[in-house]
Formats: C-alpha cells, sequence, structure tokens
C-alpha cells in the first residue's frame, strides 16, 4: 500500500528535498507540492493526499491553522507538522487544532518517514525533546484577543491601527496589550509579541 503525500512549504527547496527523501521510500508517494497554506485543503481534494505535512509559517494560512481545516474538511487526510520552529507553544497549538504529529525540520530521513508512517495509521507523532519542554513550559496564557492584538503589535503598529485592523475599540486594545505586557514579564507591546512568538503562543 502507497501512502499519498502532499508537502507544503513555501521554501521550494525544502520542499525539494522533502520530495526526494520521501520518495526514495518505496511505500510513499508525493502526489502535490504547495508552497502557500490556503492552497493546502483544495489540492488535498483534488490529488487524494493521505498526510499532508505543513510548515508553520506560510503565506495564505500557517501550517497550524491548515491542520485545524483538513482535519474539519478533508475526511481521512491527517497532517504533520514539519518546521524549523521548535517551540513549545506551537507544539500544543498544533495538537489541538487536530494535527497527527509535530517534528522539526534536521530529523533524520527514515525517522521522517517513519512519523508519516505512524500519522497515517491514525498515531500521534510528536519529538521527544519538544514534548517534554512543552510539558515544563504549560500552555499559553494569552487570551483570543490579546493574540490577536500582539500580532499587529509585532510590525510596530500603533494602538489606533491595532484597534482598525482587529475591529476594537482603542480602550479594548490598550486593555490587552497591558495584560499580555503583564503576562509575558515584558515592558512595551513590541517586546511582549516578541517573547510571546518566541514561545509559540502567536
Amino acid at each position: 500500500m502507497t501512502i499519498r503525500l502532499l508537502l507544503a512549504d513555501d521554501q521550494a527547496l525544502v520542499r525539494g528535498a522533502l520530495a526526494a527523501l520521501l520518495s526514495l521510500e518505496d511505500d510513499l508517494e508525493v502526489v502535490a507540492e504547495v508552497g502557500r497554506g490556503d492552497e493546502v485543503v483544495a489540492r488535498a481534494l483534488a490529488t487524494g493526499a493521505e498526510v499532508c505535512l505543513l510548515d508553520i509559517e506560510m503565506p495564505g494560512a500557517d501550517g497550524i491553522e491548515v491542520a485545524g481545516r483538513l482535519a474539519r474538511e478533508v475526511p481521512g487526510c491527517r497532517s504533520l507538522i514539519v518546521t524549523t520552529f521548535g517551540r513549545p507553544g506551537y507544539l500544543r497549538r498544533a495538537l489541538e487544532a487536530g494535527a497527527g504529529g509535530f517534528v522539526v525540520k534536521d530529523t533524520p530521513a527514515g525517522e521522517l518517514a517513519e512519523a508519516v508512517r505512524r500519522v497515517h495509521a491514525g498515531l500521534r507523532v510528536v519529538d521527544p525533546a519538544l514534548a517534554a519542554e512543552s510539558l515544563v513550559g504549560g500552555p499559553s496564557p494569552l487570551t483570543d484577543g490579546e493574540r490577536s492584538v500582539l500580532r499587529e503589535a509585532l510590525e510596530g503598529a500603533t494602538v489606533a491601527t491595532i484597534s482598525a485592523r482587529v475591529h476594537l475599540s482603542p480602550g479594548t486594545v490598550r486593555n490587552y496589550l497591558s495584560s499580555a505586557i503583564h503576562k509575558t514579564g515584558t515592558s512595551t507591546r513590541v517586546e511582549a509579541a516578541r517573547a510571546a512568538q518566541r514561545r509559540g503562543w502567536l
């Protein structure tokens, strides 16, 4: 039995390398490659992909969001996050979204192929070191509102700009930012946003 794979990564070189490595396995077949997160669901449906390997940071939609959409919209298709960003917060959010596994890009080819097989079989695969770190770190303390304003603050946006983009009053935005600054132990909204991003909370 051959497992049909879709590879989603915005770096063509990485996609090509993954495709070449995984295609060496007799039971794995790469049926699609995409460079944007918002192309994954349609291509998975069109090609009958059974496992989608997803990067986290992609244009259109990030891999965690895509994993959630696949779980809801493509029955029988599982997802495996393969990323450079081995952050405990990302791991927790990916699994909560419905991803079947989470590994980092420096995983040896043989282990990655085995991770694909295990996810296809309905098992959960998680990088062991990251799993341990995630347990120690605990869940993200940020609310959805705090996350939404911090994403905008990453770019140094003003309160007025954030307010317009997320459709909240300036007062509410200030309250969310103040709370997020306190939770991250930082001094400014940009520092809070960067700290949250480093921990995989955004």
